[in-house]
């Protein structure tokens, strides 16, 4: 049997968890951190800086046009974010040296140690971090939303944070208005938005429990809003129910903060167009002692049409490639320049 190829220079191959990876040199001791559905992830330290970053694998990207058409939008997604509440590109590499044997590419960010759903099992969060944990996700999600995009899965295992207490919002490639893939059952059950349960067509008996749960909080929407819902069949369910009152936030939230009460009843309004959006939330006086005068990175708008095309498994394999090889690191990120070879 003849040995495989070597691996392309200023790459080294490792395998991690019975998988082949081949990554750059300057990263070094990958550990495996986690998988999922469609790639897996390791640590490993960036020995340029020192730093701990994340490097993420997908699987077989190219096996078929639908994971390719998914891997490309993550590979464009990813590459388009730049706040620093939102996770983005530290880099991108394929250790495939020409189009022909483009297999696969790796994507690195940065390492933030936990997220918010782990976090709040360990332990029990103070008024204070809570505060800065909603305030950088509502910084995160108003440049998104800005950008044209909206997250169809924010949950607490989406929301990772470092041990600096900084949150950066993930998986976000999910998001979008009108996903042929885009089910009810992508969405996590217990933070659906209840917008998203009544325009999914086909109901458990755990959505309508789902529904109900949150209408005893919030109370029945107004008929303007029934009236406004695509789905014929959650007209009639929605019209089928008993009038529910709107509870007082405060008597349910017994240990919260005034100020963290009335944001919440502004945030929590079954009709979205009623609800405060991330935006005006961040001029809310719960977070008067955060607000930062500084202005916010303004948000490109990403353009879906090149994600929406229908391409051949060779063409998207040609339009990751360039988006791979096109890939500038953040400026902040790349290599320091003194002022005197800048000139």
């Amino acid at each position: 049997m003849s040995s495989p190829p070597a691996a392309r220079k200023g790459f080294y191959r490792q395998e991690v968890t019975k998988t082949a990876w081949e990554v750059r040199v300057v990263y070094q001791d990958l550990q495996p951190v986690g998988s999922g559905a469609y790639g897996a992830v390791c640590s490993a330290v960036d020995t340029r800086t020192g730093a701990k970053v994340a490097i993420k694998k997908l699987y077989r990207p190219f096996q078929s046009e639908l994971f390719a058409k998914r891997a490309y939008r993550e590979l464009r997604l990813l590459k388009h974010m730049r706040h620093e509440n939102v996770i983005g590109l530290l880099d991108v590499f394929t250790p495939d040296e020409t189009l022909d044997d483009f297999t696969d590419f790796y994507l690195v960010m940065p390492f933030m140690g936990t997220d918010l759903g782990k976090l709040m099992k360990h332990e029990k969060l103070s008024d204070d971090r809570i505060q800065f944990l909603v305030y950088q996700m509502l910084k995160g999600l108003k440049y998104i939303h800005a950008a044209g995009i909206i997250h169809r899965d924010l949950k607490p295992g989406n929301l990772v944070v470092n041990e600096d207490c900084e949150l950066k919002i993930l998986d976000f490639g999910l998001a979008r208005q009108a996903d042929s893939e885009m089910t009810g059952y992508v969405v996590t059950r217990w933070y659906r938005a209840p917008e998203v349960i009544l325009n999914w067509m086909h109901y458990t008996q755990t959505d309508l429990d789902q529904l109900k749960e949150i209408m005893k909080v919030t109370g029945t929407p107004p008929e303007e809003f029934v009236q406004r819902l695509q789905s014929a069949d959650a007209k009639n369910y929605m019209k089928g129910l008993p009038e529910l009152e709107k509870k007082d936030f405060a008597s349910i939230l017994t240990n919260a903060s005034p100020l963290a009460v009335s944001l919440l009843e502004k945030m929590l309004v079954l009709d979205a167009e009623r609800r405060v959006t991330a935006a005006e939330a961040l001029t809310h006086p719960y977070f008067e002692s955060l607000q930062d005068t500084e202005d916010e990175p303004k948000a490109q708008k990403y353009d879906e049409s090149f994600d929406d095309m229908d391409r051949t498994l060779d063409e998207w394999k040609r339009v990751t490639y360039k988006e791979v090889l096109s890939f500038k690191p953040p400026q902040q990120l790349g290599t320091k320049v003194s002022k005197e070879t800048a000139l």
